[in-house]
């Protein structure tokens, strides 16, 4: 669920190729941030809950508390929207020994942080919290606050702030591996003004082209956007100046929002009986 998955693997050693070993694994896409901060944040939101769930496995594996020493993004890949490992050379299990608490310091470009030293001579949680911390300079502050929802900044401020200062990740937990009490709800049920445009609504009907770009899209040529309900897409389409109608998918987002697609104008409307348009009625 969390590392890379190997299918198969197969040592040859001939006179013509000696000692070669040929490994088959599950395709993923190497993690580029720059990309990442141009796609929505409910596909951000769902990197970040793939990576508290690792943090959690690796400070309870059935090996006991796991640090991975170089935790950077080019040690991970997405695979169907999910972040997983996939090199384990720097894995460790070893918690440092110490005499003092001086012993247990760990230093980082940013800020510096000392644990304290358990009575059995080892560093109390040093692996787990340098997963944390590596979690949050190099993931958490960058993918998560950016173009986040406004209902959802307060929160997300809270634990980005708390994982910076090293409190345990249960903090985290709490909000990330729930998306059923946060997105689903703090996100999904947004509140929405009411709407002074009109729309006619045109039933199994769906607008082909009159596409315009916006950003964050999940469509790199037109306007898809995830809402929760369709006086969420009238506020959208009202706020954008462009915007003269919006069609209605029959595909959800994995959170369970609706993609609909917005368009620029209604002169060619075709059948379609997956799919619901709107147009906005003009004086």
């Amino acid at each position: 669920l969390f590392f890379f998955q190997l299918y198969g693997y197969c040592y040859q050693d001939s006179n013509d190729i000696p000692d070669t070993l040929t490994t088959i694994t599950e395709l993923g896409s190497p993690l580029e941030m720059i990309q990442l901060l141009q796609t929505s944040w409910e596909d951000r939101f769902r990197i970040c809950l793939s990576l508290v769930r690792l943090l959690h496995y690796l400070a309870h594996s059935p090996l006991g508390s796991v640090t991975l020493l170089d935790f950077r993004p080019r040690q991970f890949v997405i695979v169907d929207g999910e972040l997983k490992v996939t090199d384990l050379d720097d894995a460790s299990i070893e918690e440092s020994s110490c005499t003092s608490n001086s012993d247990c310091f760990m230093e980082f470009p940013a800020r510096n942080f000392t644990l304290p030293c358990s009575v059995e001579g080892r560093c109390q949680n040093m692996n787990e919290k340098r997963n944390l911390y590596n979690a949050y300079r190099f993931f958490f502050t960058y993918l998560l606050p950016h173009s986040a929802p406004s209902s959802l900044k307060p929160l997300l401020d809270k634990i980005v702030n708390a994982t910076g200062n090293h409190i345990k990740h249960g903090h985290g937990e709490r909000f990330l591996l729930r998306p059923s009490l946060s997105v689903n709800s703090e996100f999904t049920q947004k509140c929405v003004k009411s709407a002074n445009t009109k729309y006619r609504r045109v039933p199994e009907a769906f607008i082909p082209d009159e596409n315009y770009r916006c950003w964050p899209s999940y469509h790199h040529k037109g306007c898809l956007l995830s809402v929760f309900d369709v006086n969420e897409a009238i506020e959208i389409c009202d706020s954008y100046s462009q915007c003269k109608a919006f069609v209605l998918t029959n595909q959800t987002t994995w959170t369970g929002r609706q993609l609909v697609f917005f368009k620029m104008a209604s002169n060619h409307i075709m059948p379609d009986p997956d799919k619901i348009t709107y147009v906005k009625v003009t004086d």
